[in-house]
């Protein structure tokens, strides 16, 4: 039983919303971001990127304290205006045959604690810990986490009806992504969401596992620090974006490495047999069709790797992953690589033309092997989180992508 609350956005002005509107700040270049923050006074880069202001590099609560600076110059200068009724706020992305339809709303860090938001990346504890810090000192957040909800017939039709009428914004950015919020502040409205959403066992976390988990932190750290403490707090909330299962993009990483851990080819070739039927493409661009098929490349040739069933055993949701299985039969225990996340010897890609970026990457010498998979799906990912699991690094590039800055949580708020 999920619960999700209404807030009291603050938001761009209308005027404003297209300028304030940025995307993740490790997106940019180092160009495209001094470009940005030169040009562009209104863009929320200069409240997450302070040190600009004064051309000066700024970290730790030095930074934190900055940022803080820069949000209130925001509302001070009315770039950003603060809701007076407690709403659900229903953004739109689009992008060629691409639609998603979700909406912002708060999410409880006790259902996040209780497994109803259910979460299947591991987090790490210092990213966690420095992030709980920042939050408790810019007392904001400004960008949410993305779940997924299952298909609701209810919910979708109060999306739809709300989105015929006109939004709050509407503006295209030069990805050619068309962006529009619409408001929904009507109490029976809200109502009827919260009741369907109270009506669903969980919420899966498809994107902002650290996000959550630094929520969760700093919810405890400052409930312990407040004698007065209710639980109607907005530091018990968090802000989510929630969309339907169906809305969900999901692609692949492919992972390349830089040698053969002291193998010849051939070897190399005669290792993986033990695991893999395989079947050379030569100069042929392949790419896996189905489950538990892998495709390889290898000095100058694809190769198709088809998983021997016999040579390897499905247990439980995560020995069925392919990014898992491609770890324990080849990455591991062939080409030595134990820490997926920090082995300076693997890389990873993810893209429409990755395929074709890794063969170049290798044919540069940069890599010896590459190796492409199918997508995981969202049934897969939910099992692996339904079963409490984790799945290894760099197994989903998920979309949409959102955007800081266009609904931002006020921690210090309360909810009702």
């Amino acid at each position: 039983m999920p619960e999700i609350k209404p807030f009291k956005a603050i938001r761009p002005t209308p005027d404003k919303a297209a300028f304030v509107a940025s995307r993740s700040y490790e997106e940019y270049s180092k160009k495209e971001l001094e470009a940005k923050l030169s040009y562009n006074p209104f863009s929320f880069l200069h409240i997450i990127n302070p040190g600009f202001k004064y051309d000066k590099k700024v970290s730790g609560n030095e930074r934190f304290r900055l940022v803080r600076n820069r949000y209130m110059e925001f509302l001070e200068d009315e770039v950003f205006m603060k809701d007076p009724e407690p709403s659900f706020y229903i953004y739109r992305v689009e992008k060629n045959a691409y639609r998603c339809t979700g909406f912002f709303c708060a999410t409880s860090i006790a259902d996040y604690e209780n497994g109803i938001i259910k979460k299947h990346e591991a987090t790490i504890a210092r990213r966690e810990k420095l992030f709980a810090d920042y939050l408790e000192i810019v007392r904001f957040e400004a960008e949410p986490v993305l779940m997924a909800y299952k298909d609701n017939a209810s919910i979708s039709a109060i999306l739809e009806s709300t989105t015929r009428h006109t939004p709050a914004y509407e503006f295209t950015t030069p990805d050619r992504i068309k962006h529009s919020l619409w408001v929904i502040s009507d109490r029976k409205v809200l109502q009827t969401i919260q009741q369907e959403f109270s009506g669903m066992d969980s919420l899966y976390i498809a994107d902002g596992h650290h996000r959550s988990a630094s929520s969760c932190l700093l919810g405890k750290t400052l409930k312990d620090k407040n004698p007065e403490h209710s639980g109607k707090e907005a530091y018990n909330y968090f802000m989510s974006y929630l969309i339907p299962e169906s809305d969900i993009r999901i692609f692949e990483f492919n992972r390349m490495v830089k040698d053969l851990n002291g193998l010849s080819k051939k070897e190399f070739l005669v290792r993986l047999d033990e695991s893999f039927r395989i079947k050379r493409y030569g100069n042929e661009l392949y790419k896996p069709g189905k489950k538990h098929h892998f495709s390889m490349y290898l000095d100058g040739e694809f190769y198709s790797l088809y998983l021997r069933k016999r040579a390897y055993n499905f247990t439980d949701s995560l020995s069925r992953l392919d990014t898992q299985i491609l770890y324990k039969t080849i990455l591991e225990p062939v080409l030595g690589i134990q820490d997926l996340r920090n082995d300076k010897r693997i890389q990873y890609g993810y893209g429409k033309h990755n395929v074709l970026k890794m063969k170049d990457a290798i044919d540069r010498g940069d890599f010896e092997v590459g190796f492409g998979l199918l997508p995981v799906n969202i049934d897969e990912i939910k099992a692996i989180a339904d079963e409490g699991l984790v799945m290894p690094p760099k197994s989903t590039y998920i979309e949409p992508k959102l955007r800081s800055g266009l609904t931002v949580y006020d921690l210090s708020d309360t909810l009702s």
